[in-house]
């Protein structure tokens, strides 16, 4: 399993709309991230609207282009995509910025996670 983490930049006046629409995110959503290999999905927030997320999948290209195809990502991309800024005409779900890995513990002390 990889290990993904990736910046997005919300309009800061967005943070609370975007917060508490994240606090019920639809089921069949949940179902279909989980269904085509977002595993252990995370999205952290600082107060001025940077999102830093987190994935772990075997392979994040194919694991957009699954939700790609999925009526359900289409319409949360299209509720979500009104609340980011530098997107240009990519959704969030494409307009990320991917980081590079520099650190991880279990690697480093020979652990298999």
């Amino acid at each position: 399993m990889n290990r993904y983490c990736f910046t997005l930049q919300l309009r800061p006046e967005s943070v609370p709309e975007y917060t508490e629409r994240h606090t019920a995110v639809w089921p069949e959503m949940l179902e279909a991230l989980k269904a085509n290999g977002w595993n252990n999905y995370s999205l952290h927030i600082r107060d001025d609207g940077l999102i830093v997320g987190y994935v772990e999948s075997p392979d994040l290209g194919a694991s957009q282009k699954a939700m790609s195809s999925t009526e359900v990502n289409a319409r949360w991309q299209a509720e979500m995509a009104p609340f980011f800024t530098d997107l240009g005409s990519a959704t969030p779900d494409e307009g990320f910025v991917l980081l590079s890995e520099l650190f991880h513990l279990e690697s480093q002390m020979g652990i298999e996670s």
